[in-house]
């Protein structure tokens, strides 16, 4: 292994009431390829972000090819050979793809851009890569896998030393992963510095010389490829104890309210399960399993390509989150600001705005009841605000969450489906959300849980569906739940051999 290349030294990172990196060091050799291994939440995104000056660190030191400096600067991280692929893709559709892979650097003659000079490099760049596509192919035009690899060499033209990749396999084929892993190893003997962030830990041993396992911000261990397993690595992933911040588990379900039979849409392949009146239903999985893509589904807000969706024993229809809404199913969506809450509007208007056909008479509004209504749920639900009349905007993110909790109790949903309900919610927030949630089960309604923080998945659920690739891989519940078992269904290739909703 050649010299180190990068690293850092005690970098911290705190945003308001969050410490998102603690005091972390690591270093990173010139030609290895450096897998980053942790939760959701345990600080890799905020690791890229540092490297490639997005954010600068409160505190710590960063020394890149021998020049020590605070925090790294955007312009000079890209001029010097630091690159980064992200999970979202930055190409211009409309562009072909020499004009993306020198976008912002055109090659220019005289008057014009020097086209025949910019598809010359692209080719060649291209063809060192063994990549069989023309540069003048629309990026518009090329596949996903096609579009990765032109994001990679976007890179390479700018003689890229240390390249991060994030979770650069989750939209691709089995095809194109294997030609990524060829890329990988290319520009690897090149000298490379590859920094691999995945939570597929097959092809985290499958490419890496050295592993670093991060946890809550911190710098856990780092270890040779050939000298860890699976297991050891999900143990220090994992590596802390569930708090009692949880209400009891009640234990008891009542009929069967709703069952999920072969489903299939564009993300998610062959879902079976079931929910029982009174059952919180946890559903696990790491980044790009297809948890959210099962909730839109459910809903109404994805078409279904195949299967069928039952309730209360009957066959339904649900092509259209109308339909959802008819047969009183609720979604409180993991991005809440964006398909959840109207935050230009006031706390009344959100809480009663898809219940307006029953607030109102010959066409207009009821005003009076619009308010009663909103002023019960802000009661019942402890929002807190000076008035109904409070924009959305305005409130912190918990009493955001609520109001749009309280919309669905407005419709009298039986079936709640909540995607990530404490993101972004302080502590205390969190307590009153899980409260709220064992109350409402208490109370006969049903709840779907997708969270990517574990110990609130195993604190509040019943029993919890693991998914991976679109798929569920199995159940755990009771004495089987922890975070080892489900982590291991989440990164594994096999079924756990369980039929899921017998």
């Amino acid at each position: 292994m050649n010299g180190t290349i990068l690293s850092l030294d005690q970098i911290r990172k705190v945003y308001p009431g969050v410490v998102a990196l603690d005091q972390l060091s690591i270093e990173f050799k010139e030609g290895e390829v450096h897998s980053i291994v942790g939760e959701n939440g345990a600080g890799k995104s905020t690791l890229i972000k540092t490297i490639t000056g997005a954010i600068q660190p409160t505190s710590g030191l960063i020394t890149y090819k021998g020049v020590e400096m605070p925090f790294m600067d955007p312009i000079y991280a890209l001029r010097e050979g630091i690159g980064a692929i992200y999970q979202e893709f930055n190409l211009i559709p409309s562009l072909t793809v020499a004009e993306n892979i020198f976008y912002g650097r055109e090659m220019t003659g005289k008057y014009f851009l020097n086209k025949r000079e910019m598809n010359r490099k692209s080719e060649q760049i291209l063809s060192e890569l063994d990549i069989p596509i023309s540069p003048k192919t629309l990026a518009k035009d090329l596949s996903v896998g096609y579009q990765q690899i032109v994001e990679i060499a976007k890179s390479v033209s700018r003689d890229v030393k240390v390249l991060i990749m994030d979770e650069p396999t989750a939209p691709l084929t089995d095809k194109e992963v294997e030609k990524l892993y060829e890329i990988v190893w290319k520009l690897k003997r090149k000298g490379v510095t590859i920094i691999y962030i995945s939570h597929k830990l097959e092809e985290v041993f499958h490419l890496s010389d050295r592993i670093t396992v991060m946890r809550d911000g911190k710098y856990i261990k780092t270890l040779a490829c050939g000298e860890t397993n699976s297991q050891e690595l999900i143990g220090l992933m994992v590596g802390r104890e569930l708090g009692q911040n949880y209400p009891p588990k009640t234990g008891s379900e009542g009929e069967l309210i709703l069952e999920v039979k072969g489903v299939s849409t564009n993300k998610i392949r062959d879902v079976s399960f079931h929910l029982k009146q009174g059952e919180i239903l946890g559903i696990a999985g790491l980044v790009g399993a297809g948890r959210t893509e099962l909730a839109r589904a459910i809903f109404g807000a994805d078409p279904i390509l195949k299967g069928e969706i039952v309730v209360r024993g009957q066959k339904v229809n649900i092509r259209h989150p109308l339909d959802g809404i008819k047969h009183k199913l609720g979604l409180i969506p993991e991005d809440r600001k964006q398909h959840g809450a109207l935050l230009q509007m006031d706390i009344k208007f959100n809480i009663s705005f898809a219940s307006l056909p029953k607030l109102s008479k010959y066409g207009f509004i009821r005003k009076k009841k619009e308010k009663e209504m909103a002023n019960r749920f802000i009661g019942a639900l402890a929002v807190k605000t000076p008035s109904e009349h409070q924009y959305v905007k305005n409130l912190s993110g918990g009493n955001q969450q609520k109001v749009v909790l309280a919309k669905w109790l407005a419709m009298q949903c039986d079936i709640l489906i909540f995607d990530e309900p404490t993101r972004g919610i302080d502590i205390g927030a969190k307590q009153e959300i899980y409260q709220l949630m064992r109350e409402l089960v208490l109370e006969g309604r049903s709840i779907i849980m997708i969270s990517s923080e574990m110990p609130e998945l195993i604190g509040m659920s019943d029993r919890i569906l693991v998914m991976k690739d679109g798929r569920i891989k199995g159940e755990v519940r009771g004495a089987e739940i922890s975070q080892e078992r489900i982590l291991t269904l989440a990164t594994s290739e096999e079924s756990d051999g369980k039929a899921v909703g017998e």
